[in-house]
């Protein structure tokens, strides 16, 4: 689908942004039943990068595509933030929340892909 292909190229582009670390783009396509299409998981150093990733990702993919999330949570602590754009959930974790829930493991049957950073 393009359009999710857009969608998921400028949440990456959002995160990247603001310098998210650890990049992984979950492919639920193949998987029977599944919630919605990716997962794109990141993570930032602090409560305060986590909300600017969450940020950045909204204003990028809004301005590009004209979508808000239909459901966000995790604000107020900002160590473990969900953008759900319906067919791709954004996860933006702190480091040792991101290892305690380990939803990559969780959803290991998806295909995984990492995305490289230059920074």
């Amino acid at each position: 689908n393009k359009d999710t292909a857009i969608l998921t190229e400028n949440i990456i582009k959002g995160i990247q942004e603001k310098k998210g670390r650890e990049i992984k783009q979950l492919n639920f396509k193949k998987i029977f039943n599944s919630i919605c299409d990716y997962f794109i998981i990141c993570e930032g150093t602090s409560n305060i990068q986590v909300q600017a990733i969450a940020d950045s990702v909204e204003e990028v993919v809004f301005k590009a595509t004209g979508e808000k999330p239909i459901h966000k949570e995790g604000f107020q602590i900002a160590e473990w933030i969900i953008l759900d754009y319906f067919n791709v959930v954004v996860h933006i974790f702190q480091k040792d929340k991101r290892s305690f829930y380990n939803i990559e493991d969780l959803w290991a049957d998806a295909d995984m892909k990492n995305i490289d950073v230059n920074y």
